[in-house]
């Protein structure tokens, strides 16, 4: 599996002012129906019922929320780099500033384990995030996440 098939140069955005998570993932709802084609609202609904389960937030300023949803043929996503980090609840109790979020399918099984562990792996990449953070260009970030060097250990 390759981040390439999984987020698009459309599915990037940088936002220079979130102040809540309900905002955050109604952008991100609205990122994923204009990048693939769902529901804005279902999408941000998913990523909010999720997140009651724990945060995503995964710390060193990195979040992977994610959700199932109805009408997906394969696991797609979607990333936003904020300007200006908020708090997200995450592990290391550190403002987030870089999101990725997946959605997948209702019934893709191990596929969407698959893709979130991609996902954490090219992040955990501290280059690949420092250059994320120091980029203004959307086509930039995407060559930098589809680009990025990833170990084969989850």
């Amino acid at each position: 599996m390759e981040l390439s098939k999984i987020i698009r140069p459309d599915g990037i955005r940088i936002l220079s002012n979130v102040t809540s998570k309900k905002r955050l993932f109604q952008d991100l709802g609205e990122l994923a129906a204009a990048a693939h084609g769902v529901p804005a609202q279902d999408a941000a609904d998913a990523l909010m019922d999720r997140e009651t389960l724990g945060p995503t937030g995964v710390g060193k300023g990195i979040a992977l929320p994610h959700a199932r949803l109805k009408g997906l043929k394969s696991v797609s996503g979607v990333f936003l780099r904020l300007e200006r980090a908020m708090e997200f609840g995450a592990v290391d109790r550190q403002p987030v500033d870089l999101v990725f979020a997946l959605f997948a399918p209702i019934d893709s099984g191990v596929e969407h384990l698959k893709a979130l562990a991609l996902v954490a792996r090219t992040l955990r990449d501290t280059g690949t995030c420092a250059k994320l953070r120091s980029n203004v260009d959307v086509s930039t970030l995407y060559t930098v996440l589809t680009d990025a060097p990833v170990s084969e250990a989850a």
